[in-house]
């Protein structure tokens, strides 16, 4: 056998093995999973139970919360985090992550909306009631009187402070007219 022109000592064991994974492409795939954990760092916790997650990471997420950022700490756990996330499906968590964010900007359009209906209802009165009621017949209209009363006496005597009315006002709003 002749070494100098036999090309097949030469041969890598990545030319002829479709499975092999260089260093780089492992090191690219723990970043991805890395940099989700970040993101379910900065998650809320009620954000967090959302998403289906083992125990492990659930906790451990929590724990990051914990830890002060831009410690040694910090970057150890979150390399641990990291790690955890290897056994997830990375592509049904993204998902899961983009309905719960999704989720949260709808409740927050919903509460500017909410706000916008109680802003109208302190400052028309009876007439947006009517048509609030008529919109939205489940609500209670004496109660929306009533609400609108004690929030109007409240911002009354002190303008520059929220009314506990006002935002019971809201959130009444808001639950009703959910849809």
């Amino acid at each position: 056998m002749n070494i100098v022109g036999d090309s097949e000592h030469f041969k890598q064991p990545f030319d002829h093995d479709e499975d092999y994974v260089s260093r780089a492409d492992i090191k690219r795939e723990l970043v991805i999973y890395q940099e989700l954990g970040k993101k379910l760092t900065e998650l809320s916790k009620s954000q967090l139970s959302k998403l289906e997650l083992d125990e492990t990471l659930y906790d451990n997420l929590l724990k990051a919360k914990t830890i002060r950022i831009n410690t040694e700490a910090h970057r150890r756990h979150m390399h641990y985090i990291g790690k955890l996330m290897r056994n997830v499906d990375i592509e049904q968590l993204q998902e899961e992550l983009k309905n719960v964010l999704n989720q949260n900007r709808n409740e927050s359009s919903k509460l500017n909306v909410a706000e916008k209906i109680k802003d109208q209802l302190l400052s028309e009165g009876d007439d947006a009631v009517q048509a609030l009621i008529e919109q939205h017949p489940t609500l209670d209209r004496q109660k929306l009187r009533q609400l609108i009363r004690q929030a109007n006496k409240e911002l009354s005597k002190k303008p520059d402070e929220a009314s506990k009315s006002a935002n019971e006002l809201v959130k009444y709003i808001k639950a009703e007219t959910a849809e």
